[in-house]
């Protein structure tokens, strides 16, 4: 009995501890699907979180993307601009200039061989080469050429020159031997050519600046007639485009520079601006021709208009024998009053 009550005793034990580990287990089971079902809210709920948030900044994503967007395009559409004047400017001459020495890109693809042989005869000139004027203005304009030649082989800053007097003195001849004297290409424009442009104006002379400074051997920007556009602000007769135009002008000009150089002329000085006053270093005057120049331009377009074309010319004219010297002082006592260009076209009514 004794050994049956242990026995008894020992099953219900083991009973006991199988239930308690049945039970464990359970609660285990219990926890661990606690367990998981608490993962999968916190999943749950974090994707749900996450995409609402990306759903709320994608408004957020969506400003900033076009944002960025515009900024490239208007960088895109500023470096074109930008592109499009560096090209335009290498291409070809601004409309404001009238004649140039400078050798366009589009001249040089169009006309190869001419371009070539025009660049081949090109050679440092004389300044005073067909120039007349008296001694004292040829010393001027001497060390005028001079300084500006040193200036260029130096690479310094560009002294800019007001010549003045009246028409067909020599002005727009000279400008243009400085140029080749120096080794500078040269332009031309007219003040003329400004005020008509209107509101145009402003571009027009922005161009003409930046095609100035893109010039690889220096330019010497010669503009005639200067007061045309450059008079006094001051005064009612200059209308708020021209206005403009001026200021456009003493924007690019308000410090010296070292790859273009100002030459102006005028007939009337004391009507420029006082700001384009400052900017200029140097004056010259331009008188008409006293006897002794005048002479000297007649015998010299005596020579290129009569007797060159008789001897050396391919239709030759018959010249009958006179002593030209005396002829030519003779003319040049009644040409009193006349300007070199008016010499000039005398002698080509001679022809």
């Amino acid at each position: 009995k004794l050994a049956e009550m242990r026995e008894q005793t020992l099953q219900l034990e083991q009973q006991s501890k199988l239930k308690q580990l049945l039970n464990e287990e359970n609660l285990q089971k219990q926890e661990e699907s606690v367990q998981r079902q608490e993962a999968m809210r916190t999943a749950g709920t974090l994707f749900g979180e996450g995409f609402r948030a990306f759903v709320t900044d994608w408004d957020k994503v969506t400003v900033a993307g076009l944002t960025l967007l515009a900024v490239g395009v208007y960088s895109a559409k500023n470096a074109m601009a930008v592109a499009g004047r560096y090209i335009e400017a290498r291409l070809g001459k601004p409309s404001l200039v009238r004649e140039t020495s400078r050798i366009t890109v589009l001249e040089a693809l169009r006309h190869p061989i001419q371009v070539v042989s025009r660049r081949l005869l090109i050679r440092p000139q004389d300044v005073l080469e067909g120039v007349v004027l008296s001694p004292s203005l040829e010393a001027r304009v001497l060390n005028i050429a001079i300084a500006t030649r040193n200036t260029k082989k130096n690479r310094s800053l560009y002294r800019n020159v007001l010549m003045y007097g009246p028409p067909g003195t020599g002005k727009t001849l000279f400008a243009k031997k400085l140029a080749l004297h120096s080794g500078m290409d040269y332009a031309i424009m007219t003040g003329g050519d400004v005020a008509p442009m209107g509101r145009e104006g402003v571009t027009a002379m922005h161009k003409v600046f930046d095609w100035a400074r893109s010039s690889r051997h220096g330019l010497l920007l010669f503009v005639d007639e200067a007061d045309a556009f450059l008079q006094k602000r001051a005064t009612e007769k200059i209308s708020e485009d021209l206005r403009a135009t001026l200021n456009a002008f003493l924007h690019h000009t308000g410090q010296h520079s070292s790859k273009f150089m100002l030459v102006l002329t005028s007939n009337q000085p004391e009507q420029l601006d006082w700001a384009i006053s400052d900017r200029i270093d140097t004056m010259i005057s331009f008188d008409l021709p006293r006897q002794e120049e005048r002479e000297r331009l007649v015998r010299m377009y005596f020579d290129k208009y009569v007797l060159t074309p008789s001897t050396e010319g391919k239709q030759r004219l018959k010249l009958t024998q006179f002593d030209y010297g005396r002829k030519c002082s003779e003319i040049a006592r009644l040409t009193e009053g006349m300007s070199g260009r008016d010499i000039a076209q005398l002698a080509l009514a001679w022809q």
